[in-house]
């Protein structure tokens, strides 16, 4: 366990160092909208690491991903305490390293890359509750659709690592441009969909940054519980096919006094 919190620490500041030098890289670029550059950089980086990690420590590197997988029984309490734990230290250790690399003016202007939903001190602000909403929404597109393949051993073994690497990755990709693109507030930074990355800028820029900083924590984990609900009446198994031929014209001819055949008559009658 304590090899694999540790594989979490690293895995974690690598990727919130990566992910947040490359983001502010493509906000500055002269493309005329870098909005879609983001979720194709989020898409690349977070595929690269699943593909590092999983086979290692589970690939979680996000508080939300531990907490799903404590609530699914798939990581013990105790790991995911410690797992928790590398996790936020690891967040602490990347913005340290650029809080100390950064240009002043670049950290300023973007915020050392944090989580924020009012930016410097933009008018276009987004309120609390729409930025709530927003972290719950797309935290739970992220579940349904990763986690429900990632956490099925069957579809894993027959899709394969990097396949479900891409899933997942694809999942966060696009919670992330609905985010930027849908609000339209210059002052909002995207969902989060990980608290510990929202605690590492939130420590060392301050500021701004504490404002509202309880959304990205509360509105992921509302989406782990309700998403864990939901996934427990999930089918146990996927579609069976039926013999026989059932389909809508067949069945109203049979019951009609049409042509159907014995076999399908006796079908539509059990």
């Amino acid at each position: 366990m304590w090899r694999a919190a540790l594989t979490e620490l690293v895995a974690t500041a690598a990727l919130v160092f990566s992910l947040t030098t490359t983001i502010i890289a493509c906000l500055e670029s002269h493309e005329v909208d870098p909005k879609l550059l983001v979720p194709l950089a989020v898409f690349i980086i977070a595929f690269l690491f699943l593909m590092a990690t999983v086979p290692l420590s589970g690939g979680h590197m996000s508080p939300v991903f531990t907490f799903i997988a404590a609530l699914k029984g798939v990581v013990t309490l105790a790991r995911a305490s410690v797992y928790l734990f590398a996790q936020c230290l690891g967040s602490i250790t990347a913005f340290l390293v650029i809080k100390h690399v950064m240009d002043a003016q670049t950290a300023q202007k973007y915020s050392l890359g944090g989580c924020t939903i009012a930016g410097n001190g933009a008018m276009s602000a987004l309120s609390r509750e729409t930025a709530l909403i927003l972290e719950f929404f797309c935290t739970f597109v992220v579940l349904f659709v990763g986690v429900t393949v990632a956490f099925d051993k069957k579809r894993c073994k027959e899709l394969g690592l990097p396949l479900v690497c891409v899933v997942v990755a694809g999942a966060m990709a696009l919670a992330v441009f609905v985010s930027v693109t849908v609000t339209g507030h210059a002052g909002y930074a995207g969902v989060g969909l990980n608290p510990a990355r929202c605690l590492g800028a939130a420590l060392f820029q301050g500021g701004h940054l504490w404002d509202g900083h309880w959304v990205f924590w509360v509105g992921p984990f509302l989406a782990c519980i309700v998403y864990y609900g939901y996934s427990v009446n999930l089918p146990k198994e996927g579609l069976v096919w039926v013999e026989g031929e059932h389909d809508i014209l067949r069945l109203a001819g049979t019951f009609l006094g049409g042509s159907g055949s014995p076999s399908t008559y006796s079908q539509a009658k059990v």
